[in-house]
């Protein structure tokens, strides 16, 4: 059952004093199910973090579920070059994001549930979670073949991936949240999630591939309605809760104080590509220069997202040295992404104004290094 979440509602959550008691209240007798009325990832991402940072969960379990538009969820120490086709993402329009919980790379549409369990950080349980999602599954189709693994993950007939997972563990406060494949585009997430940038050297957290499966695939009648009040109806058993499904809207400051900030910093570039840890690039391309191809190298070491180091090695007789050692000094400092590269060709433009043959090799090798960006 569906409750709009209200002031009005003897619903509300019990607040440390850290924020204002205007939103939630201390009448909450046991636990809670959530479920966000928005789409967009950061918004949603906020919820997570004003629920850890504000909520008091000793003895009130919380269930967030919500689903985003097309999404790209990176994990807290990964670097978003290594994971994903981020030129594709641009012009498909495809956010990005960047989560405060560890683990692998994710696509997120609606036709993918997301569940977060919030509880104390001494009931924190990823795989009572992830058999408690198995049992609702169950419940609605008992002969489905869904195991959780000792990675965490669930896979549907032994190989196909529905769900991954992924947690953050506070001092008193934690969250195990996961993913759950019903209807998603299975080519766009192929497409989305493969890099193709060659030569970057990191340390950042990996992501493992896996075939995946969508639920309705197996069984149509696998909706996200379908499975949402599936889990909703076991994690209330489970909790022994009523079991209704609150809705909320996570950009609302008086259910929220202090929310929308959140949601703006998760969407800053300093948080999104900043935090990516340190790496390298170490590459090469070639440039049609009478006839024949010319080979140009980059190297270029990146740090918070800016580029520290950068060399820049052309042919001598196709750009002169001294005109190469100015570009590699003017890239220093700047942001590893395409739209600061632009910036930077036109400020070299103005350099050498009237030289149309310096313009144009700079054009070319700034849109070569925009395309490892």
């Amino acid at each position: 059952m569906l409750i709009p979440f209200s002031m009005k509602n003897c619903f509300q959550l019990l607040c440390n004093l850290k924020v204002p008691a205007a939103g939630f209240k201390n009448i909450v007798k046991s636990g809670l199910i959530l479920q966000s009325i928005s789409n967009d990832v950061y918004h949603n991402l906020a919820v997570e973090d004003w629920i850890h940072d504000h909520m008091n969960l000793e003895g009130k379990p919380v269930l967030f579920l919500w689903r985003n538009s097309p999404s790209v969820v990176i994990g807290r120490h990964q670097n978003p070059w290594q994971e994903c086709n981020l030129n594709l993402m641009r012009e498909e329009g495809v956010k990005l994001a960047r989560r405060r919980s560890g683990g692998g790379t994710v696509y997120h549409d609606i036709g993918n549930i997301n569940l977060t369990f919030f509880t104390t950080k001494k009931k924190y349980d990823r795989m009572e979670n992830l058999k408690l999602v198995v049992r609702a599954l169950k419940a609605v189709q008992p002969h489905l073949d869904v195991q959780a693994t000792e990675r965490f993950d669930l896979l549907l007939d032994g190989q196909f991936k529905i769900s991954g997972t992924a947690s953050k563990i506070g001092r008193n406060a934690a969250y195990h949240h996961c993913t759950l494949l019903c209807s998603t585009d299975g080519t766009f997430l192929s497409s989305l999630l493969k890099s193709p940038y060659q030569g970057i050297r990191s340390n950042a957290t990996a992501s493992t591939p896996a075939l995946v499966r969508n639920l309705m695939e197996k069984d149509p009648t696998l909706t996200c309605e379908v499975v949402i009040n599936a889990v909703a109806t076991e994690y209330a058993a489970s909790h022994q809760i009523d079991n209704h499904i609150h809705l909320i809207n996570p950009t609302d400051e008086t259910v929220f104080p202090g929310i929308n900030s959140k949601a703006r910093e998760l969407q800053t570039w300093e948080w999104i590509y900043g935090k990516t840890p340190k790496f390298s690039v170490d590459t090469s391309f070639t440039v049609l220069h009478e006839q024949s191809h010319l080979e140009i190298k980059v190297f270029i070491d990146v740090k918070n997202g800016r580029i520290e180091v950068c060399n820049i090695e052309a042919p001598d007789h196709w750009l002169p040295l001294e005109i190469c050692d100015q570009l590699n000094s003017s890239f220093i400092g700047s942001k590893f992404c395409p739209i600061e590269t632009t910036v930077l060709t036109s400020i070299l433009h103005r350099t050498y104004p009237g030289d149309d043959e310096l313009h144009s090799k700079w054009n070319i090798l700034c849109e070569k290094i925009k395309g490892i960006m």
